[in-house]
């Protein structure tokens, strides 16, 4: 099938260009102007519209058994959902229990994700320690294309990882050349404070940010960060939701360090007033973690962005309806962690910030796809429109608006954290591996069709920190030197 696309501006990371983009056989074949349509092939037109990358949410969590039940949206429900707002892949999360064999947990996610109908990959969680561990992040680099590991330091007794565990799994990945990703909460502290808060008699959501304030975070950032420091690995730190937290990653990149950042679109937009919302349904629907963030935190991520000390834009897309959100109508610490995002990113992004003068058109794509691509080591197959690379392309109006909804949205929840929010700026167009799966309207996402992609390691760190180390290491002084 070939999918020619005419008359509309070409829009990278770097540069924009007036371009024809054709799609032959899941890849860009031809780009430039005034193209000849294959016989048979199907013409898109882009007059007045941006020719983009597909997004790349690279944080996701779909059919997550978490907190005593399940996330209710699946991997083909919730890649539907994100190709219906522009997002054409998904890394999500394999997270085994404690003592979970970490092989067996990568190939149970496997089968869950087999539905998928778009392009994804996985980071795999390292919950616990011992050599089989070492053993198998080996195994999942070597074999399974996985190049990135996380790492919880909240949710004590359940999948924190300890510092012991953190210096162990950090030192392997530095010598399988992988990349750490980090949740930075301090668990014991949170843990703590929500005994503290439920002693006081306080048991509704607004109980959550109270247990999980900005220091918690920006400590744990910090210490993940100096671990790394010192192990000389490269750090990803997920969802940041504060200026404490962004304020370590500044430090550090200030430094020299290999330190990335990821913001999520719903801590750029929404506040902790949330919480006190009387309708306790509606705020329990916000629970997650980190939780949202008074608004002055909301400006300084911006400016995180802007400045590109935070360089990527993702959802932590961990739906659970509102049966499952009155698990903990009692105690706060019982309600399921996770809201949604992943059809609504792209929209909000480009409303709140390329059309507020935030970002240029050319800076969206990079925090919505390239970005990632390129940490990630899925660049450019992935997060540019060029010859050769995957043929996952979002045909975006910046005209057209639409007011987001629960009642309209694909996501498989019953709420909206943006619900009666009107942006700016959609797709008319999705392409996924060369096949158009959303227009106007009309989806036409297939069950099975998404594929998983590997992503190699990058060059072993460990060769890295030796030669530094040796070239930084005093010189040897000649006995006739010292003599002198």
């Amino acid at each position: 099938m070939s999918v020619l696309i005419r008359g509309g501006t070409v829009a990278n990371a770097d540069r924009s260009f007036r371009a024809d983009v054709l799609c032959e056989d899941g890849k860009i074949t031809a780009i430039g102007e005034n193209l000849e349509a294959p016989a048979g092939a199907e013409i898109v037109d882009a007059g007045g519209c941006y020719v983009m990358p597909g997004g790349i949410d690279p944080h996701t969590h779909m059919e997550l058994p978490f907190m005593g039940t399940v996330a209710s949206e699946d991997f083909f429900s919730g890649t539907t959902a994100a190709a219906c707002g522009g997002t054409t892949m998904i890394i999500d999360f394999v997270i085994p229990d404690p003592q979970e064999n970490l092989i067996e947990a990568y190939k149970k996610w496997r089968g869950w994700s087999e539905k998928a109908a778009t392009d994804y990959s996985f980071h795999v969680a390292i919950t616990w320690w011992d050599d089989t561990v070492h053993r198998d992040m080996g195994i999942l680099t070597r074999e399974h294309g996985v190049n990135s590991f996380k790492h919880f330091m909240a949710y004590k007794n359940a999948i924190m990882a300890e510092d012991e565990t953190l210096v162990n799994s950090f030192n392997r990945a530095r010598d399988l050349g992988a990349i750490c990703t980090v949740h930075a909460e301090n668990g014991e502290l949170v843990f703590h404070l929500q005994q503290e808060i439920l002693n006081r008699g306080i048991t509704g959501p607004e109980g959550h940010p109270l247990s999980r304030p900005p220091e918690v975070e920006g400590e744990a950032a910090n210490r993940a960060i100096r671990i790394a420091q010192v192990l000389d690995v490269p750090v990803y730190i997920v969802h940041n939701s504060c200026k404490e937290a962004l304020e370590a990653i500044t430090r550090a990149r200030l430094e020299g360090q290999r330190v990335f950042g990821e913001v999520l679109a719903g801590h750029l937009l929404i506040d902790d007033e949330v919480y006190r919302n009387p309708d306790w349904e509606f705020a329990a629907a916000h629970v997650m973690s980190p939780p949202f963030r008074p608004k002055e935190h909301q400006e300084a991520l911006w400016r995180g962005l802007q400045s590109g000390n935070l360089q990527t834009t993702a959802t932590d897309h961990c739906c659970f309806c509102a049966p499952q959100k009155a698990m903990g109508k009692d105690n706060f610490t019982q309600i399921p962690n996770g809201t949604g995002g992943v059809e609504d990113r792209m929209g909000v992004l480009w409303h709140h910030g390329v059309n507020t003068g935030r970002l240029t058109v050319n800076e969206f794509v990079a925090v919505t796809s390239a970005n990632a691509a390129r940490i990630f080591n899925i660049y450019p197959q992935k997060g540019s429109v060029s010859v050769g690379a995957d043929a996952d392309v979002v045909v975006w109006d910046p005209e057209l608006s639409r007011t987001i909804s629960k009642d309209t949205h694909h996501q498989n929840v019953d709420f909206n954290i943006f619900e009666g929010m009107t942006v700016k700026g959609a797709n008319t167009v999705t392409l996924s591996q060369g096949e158009i799966v959303y227009k106007e309207g009309d989806v036409r996402t297939v069950k099975g069709k998404g594929r998983y992609i590997d992503r190699p390691c990058f060059a072993p760190y460990y060769d890295a920190l030796s030669i530094r180390r040796e070239r930084e290491a005093p010189r040897p002084v000649a006995r006739s030197e010292a003599a002198e």
